[in-house]
């Protein structure tokens, strides 16, 4: 028999007041997190209020970024983060979901532990590192063998064309699909994870084979689950900063080329906040991270609606 305590007495029999309060301690940090996103927002346009006033909405399509002549444009950094993370999840995401079929549909129980050991020991890796690895290690093998095999075959491609540099747009891409392949992954694994049984057993019954239970029965089904983690992918492939800093080249340029090097949004507030010099020019960073927020949010507006209309409409609470 439960004593109650005279310092915390024990709610009576059908008191809602547990409920109540879970309600509110719940709806608070719903709510906390809805302000976080706004104040941060406020305070990206407070300090960009100079750049918005001098360049307008014509700081978005502007090329140019010269700082000193104090003419700033944020669109080879919108191209540089949009390529380098749509490139990321080309590379990443069939990986990642092949991956994750893998160990849930076709890997020996032997495997299957040290592998996911190894996909969680590769998301806790720093970001700094991958950056160094991709200067000593990766930049160099791409520029000499990779990059070369690509503008033999594929040179007819205007994205294959031009003079190889090493740090470049494809390599950036490479570097951030490396970073967001575990959390793919593992997501895309609980995912498949969580596919009743009862759809295999039913494939298994009308005769098909090991390959069309996993495109029917198991991908079929879990496809809206799968888009949701090739979407958290993309959310931090679009704000990785030190890595692609390190690999990108940093040149505020738009080339067709995937060897041409690139800056996106986030590398570059990164890279010259401790440099500007003016108030024009620490304004106009504030607005490439204004811009970067913008992005992201628009992004996965974007991919809600992507989902309703693969679900024909109707939202989900599964995945």
């Amino acid at each position: 028999m439960t004593i109650p305590s005279p310092m915390f007495p024990l709610p009576a029999p059908g008191s809602q007041l547990p409920n109540r309060v879970f309600k509110w301690a719940a709806a608070l940090a719903a709510v906390t997190i809805v302000v976080l996103i706004v104040l941060v927002g406020w305070e990206l346009y407070a300090g960009s209020r100079q750049s918005l006033s001098k360049f307008g909405a014509g700081f978005l399509w502007s090329s140019e970024w010269d700082p000193v002549a104090e003419k700033y444009g944020a669109l080879p950094f919108i191209f540089g983060t949009l390529v380098s993370s749509l490139l990321a999840l080309v590379i990443a995401v069939p990986l990642g979901i092949a991956t994750a079929l893998f160990l849930t549909e076709l890997a020996p129980l032997r495997l299957r532990q040290p592998i996911v050991m190894a996909i969680e020991m590769l998301a806790a890796v720093p970001s700094v590192i991958f950056g160094l690895w991709g200067i000593f290690v990766l930049i160099p093998w791409l520029r000499d063998h990779a990059f070369v095999w690509l503008k033999h075959y594929l040179g007819f491609l205007p994205l294959f064309q031009g003079p190889i540099y090493g740090v470049s747009m494809l390599a950036a891409g490479i570097v951030i699909a490396i970073m967001i392949l575990p959390i793919v992954t593992s997501i895309s694994r609980e995912i498949l994870r969580s596919v009743p049984n009862l759809q295999r057993e039913a494939a298994y019954a009308l005769g098909a084979t090991r390959w069309e239970v996993l495109r029917i029965a198991v991908l079929s089904y879990a496809r809206r689950g799968l888009f949701g983690a090739a979407i958290l992918g993309l959310g931090r492939a679009l704000g990785e900063t030190m890595a692609v800093t390190m690999v990108i080249g940093n040149r505020p340029q738009i080339s067709a080329s995937l060897f041409a090097p690139g800056y996106t949004l986030a590398s570059v507030v990164a890279n010259e906040f401790t440099e500007a010099t003016t108030d024009l020019y620490l304004s106009s960073l504030f607005e490439l991270g204004l811009v970067l927020l913008a992005v992201t949010i628009l992004v996965n507006v974007a991919a809600q609606i992507m989902l309703k209309s693969m679900t024909g409409g109707v939202s989900s609470k599964a995945a």
